[in-house]
């Protein structure tokens, strides 16, 4: 089983955040700058919420709000769920499938947020691992051992 800790390492662990002060257009002229689905809202280098394409629909669009006029503070997730290092990769796709959420902030000693893991990142990992498993088992059965 593979570790966040190590599939950090395998991508680029850019970590995209804004304060909850940030108007919400200001913080989706970042998601598509940077082609991200969700930013990670700090606050004196603490995680203190998430905001995600998800929210800016219900929370924002729907009720008829301005983006430009609203603070991403008032419409982010402020119960962030999240994983730490040496969490391993099933156990995010099971959270992440639980919750409903497509990303996961990591934080290290439950404070420093060490980066962040999206849907994609976890499918990807799981199938690389079924893929090598299915390689190793075809050389076994081959004889090829």
């Amino acid at each position: 089983m593979n570790t966040v800790k190590q599939l950090l390492k395998a991508k680029d662990n850019t970590i995209f955040t804004t304060s909850p002060n940030s108007s919400v257009y200001s913080g989706l002229e970042l998601m598509a700058k940077n082609n991200i689905g969700a930013l990670l809202i700090t606050e004196n280098d603490r995680l203190v919420g998430i905001f995600s394409e998800r929210d800016y629909a219900r929370n924002v669009f729907l009720k008829g709000k301005s983006s430009k006029g609203t603070s991403i503070g008032e419409v982010m997730v402020r119960n962030v769920i999240y994983v730490t290092l040496g969490d391993d990769v099933e156990q995010c796709m099971a959270l992440m499938t639980e919750k409903r959420i497509r990303h996961l902030p990591v934080l290290e000693n439950e404070r420093k947020l060490v980066g962040v893991v999206s849907i994609g990142d976890v499918v990807k990992q799981i199938i690389s691992e079924q893929e090598f498993t299915i390689r190793e088992l075809e050389k076994y059965i081959q004889g090829s051992y």
